[in-house]
C-alpha cells in the first residue's frame, strides 16, 4: 500500500512538473490579447530566473543537506561579470557566460573548501560569512558603480546576434535554459553521484566508510549548484539591464531558501512551484497595499506550519525525489 502510495505520489509530481512547463511555454500567446504583454512576459521571465536559481540551492539543500546563506553570492558574480564586460566593450553572451560560470565555479571552489568541512549551523555561518564578503567586495568597486551599482546599455549579443533583443525571444531563451538547468539537475540527482550526494545527507559518516570521500562529492554539488546560480544572475542582468550588489546580500540568499522550502525541499519541481508562489504572491500583495510584508510573512509562516511537505505536498506531490 505504500509503494502504491508513493508512486501515485511520483505520477501526480510528474504531472504537476509537465503542466508547469506546458503553461510557461504557453503564455507568452495568452499574454499576446492582454494590455499588458511586456509586463507579463518580464514578470514571469524573473521568475524563471530565480527558479533556476531555487533549483540550483535545492540541489545542495535538498539532496546534500547544505544549508546555504550565501547562494545568491553567486547571482551576483554571474551578474557582475555581465557588467564589468560590458562597461570594457565585451558584450558577447559567447564571451560573457563562459566567463561568469568561471568566476562563480572559482569562487564556489575555494569557499566551498573551507565550507564543506563544516557541517549544520557552521555552514550556514560560513557561507553566510562568504557570501557578505563578495557584497561588500561588489560595494567597494566604484569604477563599476559601488553601492549604487550600474546600468547596461543594451542585452548580451549571440556571435553578434541579438537573441535578447525583445521581450518575447528573451522569454523563451530564459524558459529554455531553464527547462535544460532542471532536466539536468533531475539527471545528475538520479545518477550515481547523486545517490553518494543523498547518502552523504543521510548518514556522512556511513557514507565515508563505504569509500565516498564525502567532503569532495559535497564540494563538486556545490561548484555545480554555484554555476547554475551564475547563469541566473547573468540573465538577470540580461533582463534588468542593470547590476547591484544588492543581488548577493544574505537577504536574497534567505528568500531563495524560502522558495525552496515553499515549495518542498528535495524535490525540484518544488523549488519551481516555489518561485512561481512566492514572487507571484509578492508582485499581487504589493500592488495592493504599501505594507505587503506584514500579510506575506505570516503567510509564509502559516504555509510552512500546515504544509510539512511545502505547496506540492499540499498539490499531493511527492516530497521527495
Amino acid at each position: 500500500m505504500n509503494w502504491l502510495a508513493v508512486a501515485r505520489r511520483r505520477q501526480v509530481a510528474l504531472v504537476i512538473t509537465v503542466a508547469i512547463f506546458v503553461v510557461l511555454a504557453l503564455l507568452p500567446l495568452i499574454a499576446h490579447w492582454l494590455p499588458g504583454e511586456r509586463y507579463v512576459l518580464g514578470l514571469l521571465s524573473r521568475v524563471m530566473i530565480f527558479a533556476i536559481a531555487a533549483v540550483s540551492l535545492d540541489l545542495i539543500l535538498g539532496f546534500g543537506g547544505l544549508v546555504s546563506f550565501g547562494h545568491a553570492a553567486f547571482i551576483g558574480l554571474g551578474a557582475y561579470a555581465v557588467g564589468i564586460l560590458a562597461a570594457h566593450g565585451i558584450t558577447d553572451a559567447a564571451i560573457v557566460l563562459p566567463a561568469a560560470l568561471a568566476v562563480c565555479a572559482l569562487f564556489a571552489a575555494a569557499t566551498g573548501y573551507v565550507a564543506v568541512r563544516t557541517r549544520g549551523v557552521y555552514f550556514i555561518m560560513i557561507t553566510l560569512a562568504f557570501g557578505q564578503m563578495a557584497y561588500y567586495t561588489a560595494t567597494s568597486l566604484a569604477q563599476y558603480g559601488g553601492d549604487d551599482g550600474m546600468r547596461l546599455d543594451h542585452r548580451s549579443t549571440f556571435f553578434g546576434v541579438p537573441l535578447f533583443a525583445d521581450s518575447l525571444s528573451f522569454y523563451y531563451a530564459v524558459f529554455v535554459i531553464l527547462l535544460l538547468a532542471y532536466l539536468f539537475t533531475r539527471m545528475l540527482v538520479a545518477s550515481r553521484f547523486g545517490r553518494v550526494l543523498r547518502a552523504t545527507r543521510e548518514n556522512a559518516v556511513r557514507t565515508e566508510t563505504l569509500g565516498f570521500h564525502v567532503n569532495a562529492v559535497r564540494l563538486v554539488a556545490y561548484v555545480i549548484a554555484g554555476m547554475m546560480a551564475g547563469v541566473a544572475g547573468f540573465l538577470l542582468a540580461n533582463h534588468i539591464l542593470f547590476v547591484n550588489p544588492a543581488y548577493m546580500s544574505w537577504q536574497r540568499s534567505g528568500e531563495l531558501i524560502v522558495m525552496v522550502v515553499l515549495g518542498g525541499v528535495g524535490t525540484l519541481h518544488g523549488a519551481v512551484i516555489g518561485s512561481l508562489a512566492y514572487l507571484l504572491i509578492e508582485e499581487a500583495l504589493s500592488t495592493f497595499i504599501e505594507h505587503w510584508k506584514v500579510i506575506f510573512g505570516p503567510l509564509l509562516v502559516l504555509i510552512v506550519l500546515f504544509a510539512r511537505g511545502g505547496l506540492l505536498a499540499l498539490l499531493g506531490g511527492d516530497r521527495r525525489d
